[in-house]
């Protein structure tokens, strides 16, 4: 367990957010960059952040938003599939941390259950447990492709496509995968920067389904879990959710952590160390039976 060093703002910060998910009907996580951190993933924070985790760009001088771009796929494939081939391949083998569990957990707890909404790409609330059909990924999803063209709408599991990626170079060296149709490149079915060939039928099915599941709730408390400002898209869902349904917030993040009123919880920590926190104060409490694994 991470256990934060002790002081007396962060202990109120933590029994006023412990509070606050102990009176809502309804869980909903807001997950940016800095939820998977505590996996051991990167985050690409600064041009500096994207160059130490991929230095054969750094030394080439391309930045995380000329790399995450349609472009590259179309001008250098190769390139655009060895740093998106590196990153499928980190996902897969990287397992969630234990925080993704501790959510589910209060989420279990609550008369409307849990809904998640999360710019990140990588799956990881899926792989920990968590059903699909709460999930919202934003920006889409590295485990699925589709048409670079696009030439058609359909979007399809990258599970037969396994990236050998030469990452002193970060260019893929295996065939890229094809679009099943016109055998033309298919890229990852993902939002990137310049990006009007997305195709987002699958996110807006996402988004449709917690729009009807956040009408049926009333007292709603959000966990933001590592959302910034650079790319603002989770902390403007978490701000609509406190606007529309008179909701409470909990924003957990070590740097970026003032929120909007008195009545919401700042946590200045990382996510698995808070939420591991909460969890204890939530078992003390007795809101929660004791969980010996949820500590380890």
């Amino acid at each position: 367990m991470l256990i934060p060093p002790r002081n007396a703002a962060l202990e109120a910060a933590l029994d006023q957010a412990a509070a606050l998910i102990m009176q809502a009907d309804a869980l909903v996580v807001a997950a940016g960059a800095g939820m998977g951190v505590d996996s051991g993933l990167p985050d690409f924070r600064g041009r500096e952040g994207f160059w130490q985790a991929y230095p054969a760009l750094g030394r080439a001088g391309l930045d995380f938003y000329t790399v995450a771009s349609p472009d590259t796929f179309v001008h250098d494939p190769a390139l655009a599939w060895g740093f998106y081939g590196h990153r499928l391949a980190l996902y897969r083998r990287t397992p969630p941390h234990a925080g993704f569990g501790i959510l589910q957990r209060w989420g279990a707890q609550m008369l409307q259950g849990l809904q998640v909404f999360t710019s990140n790409v990588d799956g990881h609330f899926q792989r920990a447990g968590m059903p699909p059909d709460h999930v919202h990924e934003v920006h889409g999803s590295i485990h699925h492709l589709q048409c670079l063209a696009p030439c058609h709408e359909d979007i399809w599991p990258a599970d037969g496509f396994h990236p050998v990626v030469d990452e002193a170079a970060c260019r893929l060296r295996n065939d890229a995968p094809r679009c099943p149709r016109c055998g033309g490149l298919a890229r990852p079915n993902i939002l990137m920067f310049g990006d009007e060939g997305w195709l987002d039928v699958r996110e807006q099915a996402q988004s449709s389904r917690l729009r009807r599941w956040l009408a049926q709730v009333h007292r709603p408390v959000v966990v933001e879990l590592g959302a910034g400002q650079a790319v603002a898209t989770v902390r403007h869902f978490s701000h609509s959710v406190l606007q529309q349904l008179n909701g409470r917030l909990v924003r957990i993040n070590p740097r970026d952590h003032a929120v909007p009123t008195r009545q919401d919880a700042s946590v200045p920590l990382g996510a698995l160390a808070a939420l591991q926190a909460l969890d204890a104060r939530l078992q003390q409490a007795g809101w929660l039976p004791p969980d010996d694994q949820a500590q380890a």
